[in-house]
């Protein structure tokens, strides 16, 4: 038995059977890409999270005596355990920009250099402002996507990576191996510790914004542009749903 019958049937008229034709898919995230992804956004959730509550502590919670209680201390593991998983994760990642495939590169640069590109920078962003009809047709991330992945991404989590490990450093004291490494960073701040410390909480602020606008807009492509969004990052496979080529 084949499926044409199954096609042709009650459910289905000519122009839903002419979509079906035209459905094609390219092959574009990696398996290391995709795991990368979905790890390193429970990461950073985690990493919010228990990053909110460090700096704006709860009040204290009558679970049972203070010297009973380790609340605060779970809090502070699971946002260094994350950090950690966030850093060797990106470790992970730089290494697959370089041994995967070309849309593996696409998150750590952008062709500044090239005019076409940012015509397509404006063309998407009015795109998402509602002020074109027509969405075009992109492979990989669509100009305007790589340009905020290098700079909330790429950009923001070295950022938020290496202020990270500096304050764990300061934790361990000045004679750790890791604060040999990260000490640097409390010198550019003239040894102010809480500049790093400010920094670095406002950078997760940076993070949740970029968030909040990636679910968005992935979510929005997915209903209303003319290829698969979010199912791509679990398939790995862009899927079209047209056969024009722009």
């Amino acid at each position: 038995m084949t499926d044409t019958p199954h096609l042709e049937g009650a459910h289905a008229d000519p122009e839903d059977l002419a979509s079906a034709s035209r459905q094609t898919s390219v092959y574009v995230y990696e398996v290391p890409v995709r795991i990368w992804h979905w790890v390193n956004a429970l990461a950073i959730v985690v990493l919010c999270l228990s990053g909110y509550f460090i700096g704006s502590p709860p009040p204290s919670m009558q679970i049972a005596e203070a010297t009973h209680q380790f609340v605060f201390g779970y809090v502070r593991f699971a946002h260094f355990a994350a950090g950690w998983i966030l850093a060797i994760g990106f470790l992970g990642r730089i290494y697959w920009a370089i041994f995967g495939n070309h849309h593996a590169r696409q998150l750590f640069y952008f062709p500044f250099w090239n005019g076409a590109y940012w015509k397509e920078v404006i063309h998407e962003l009015k795109w998402y402002l509602f002020l074109t009809r027509e969405p075009k047709k992109y492979v990989g991330h669509n100009p305007l996507a790589q340009l905020a992945m290098f700079f909330f991404i790429t950009l923001g989590v070295s950022f938020m990576i290496v202020t990270g490990l500096a304050l764990y450093a300061e934790g361990l004291g000045t004679d750790s191996g890791l604060y040999a490494l990260f000490g640097w960073v409390f010198t550019l701040f003239g040894h102010n510790p809480h500049i790093v410390h400010t920094l670095h909480h406002l950078g997760m602020w940076w993070i949740v914004i970029f968030m909040i606008v990636h679910i968005y807009v992935a979510i929005r492509e997915d209903i209303m542009s003319r290829q698969s969004i979010v199912s791509t990052m679990i398939s790995g496979h862009r899927t079209f749903k047209d056969d024009r080529p722009q």
